[in-house]
């Protein structure tokens, strides 16, 4: 496999960022996990706008199938879903800063979609931070710092000009995998890239 590394944008609201975290480690390796918020790029999926129940239903049972297809817990919806990701997403942004993005992020989406947590409720944010260490005066006042905002929205913008539309999407290079299968894509692709330095 190449050494090149990926960078794999994510939003913890998301259930098929959820099903890609939980994979990405064993099929693709170390990559640079970066939070960014899906409703400021260009074509986020919207949970909230489909058009009949039935239309939602049919979303959340190919979700589950995934999820137990996948050999995952079963997977619990959180309640209400969608929920407003704003604070986990500037704690996700912190924990980035202090290079503890992928223990917060994967203790988050658990949270959320193997325990059926909303992460808008800060009690559950707060959970998934203190699995990873992180003490949870210093995740509240980070999370109101306009530094991180900043942050996590100039991580946004990146990733839309790098051809980012929704999440979960995956950057190798100069390519870019979208969807809950852009890792096996980009395992693939990367399986076939030459090594670093060759010719």
């Amino acid at each position: 496999m190449s050494e090149q590394r990926a960078t794999f944008y994510f939003d913890l609201a998301s259930p098929e960022c959820y099903l890609a975290a939980e994979r990405i480690l064993h099929v693709l390796g170390p990559a640079e996990w970066q939070p960014v918020l899906a409703r400021e790029l260009p074509r986020p999926q919207r949970y909230e706008g489909f058009r009949c129940r039935e239309e939602e239903e049919i979303f959340r049972a190919e979700i589950a199938r995934r999820a137990d297809q996948l050999g995952l817990q079963p997977l619990r919806w959180p309640d209400p879903f969608p929920f407003d990701s704003d604070l986990a997403m500037r704690v996700a942004t912190y924990a980035k800063s202090i290079g503890r993005a992928i223990p917060f992020a994967q203790a988050a989406f658990r949270q959320a979609f193997a325990g059926g947590h909303s992460l808008h409720h800060p009690d559950f944010v707060l959970i998934a931070s203190a699995a990873c260490e992180m003490h949870p005066a210093a995740v509240l006042r980070a999370s109101q710092l306009r530094s991180v905002e900043r942050q996590l929205s100039a991580a946004t913008t990146h990733a839309e000009r790098a051809g980012a539309t929704d999440v979960p999407a995956l950057r190798v290079g100069e390519l870019l995998f979208e969807g809950e299968r852009a890792v096996e894509e980009a395992a693939a692709r990367m399986s076939a890239l030459p090594p670093a330095g060759s010719r």
